[in-house]
């Protein structure tokens, strides 16, 4: 891809707006797909999600920028829209987040796109007890192998914050385990 500043300029630009999109939605599909399928865990739901992500981001385009890398947006939009799709289906369906996220783990064995297996589903259960700073770090950094500086930008967060989070969820996914 070219220089971002110039990508962002053609992003914004209503003459190139639409071919520019299409190469975004080319090059970013699969890693936005990928990360929102660790939060929301559910192919289909993760499938809306995306929609609903490349919909926010082509109506606010205009409105970026540039502060943060377009990568950092961009994960940025999705992790904010997975983690609002979890807790409006954990509202409507009366649960809390976490007894939601224990739900969606339950249903992954009936997935036919998830492709783990017994230790895989009891890591999952894992991470649904986690809280959801720690649930996001922790699938950001095991999953998708980020590094702690790209999840300070697309969490807000600090570096130091990110890794005392990872810590921490590492020892109680320890725990859960040896159980």
């Amino acid at each position: 891809m070219q220089d971002e500043k110039e990508y962002i300029k053609a992003l914004q630009n209503p003459h190139t707006q639409q071919k520019a999109f299409a190469d975004l939605l080319t090059q970013y599909e699969k890693p936005l797909y990928f990360h929102v399928r660790t939060i929301v865990l559910n192919h289909d739901d993760s499938h809306d999600v995306l929609q609903n992500t490349f919909i926010k981001v082509f109506q606010n385009l205009n409105e970026f920028k540039g502060e943060s890398k377009l990568y950092s947006w961009l994960f940025r939009i999705a992790t904010n829209e997975a983690l609002s799709y979890i807790n409006k289906a954990a509202t409507k369906n009366n649960y809390s987040t976490v007894e939601y996220q224990q739900k969606a783990v339950d249903n992954l064995v009936a997935d036919t796109y998830f492709e783990g297996d017994a230790i895989q589903l009891k890591l999952q259960r894992a991470i649904s007890i986690l809280p959801e700073k720690q649930q996001l770090v922790f699938k950001m950094r095991y999953f998708e192998d980020l590094k702690y500086e790209e999840m300070s930008e697309i969490l807000c967060t600090s570096v130091g914050a990110l890794k005392a989070s990872y810590h921490i969820a590492v020892k109680k996914i320890e725990e859960f385990i040896k159980t």
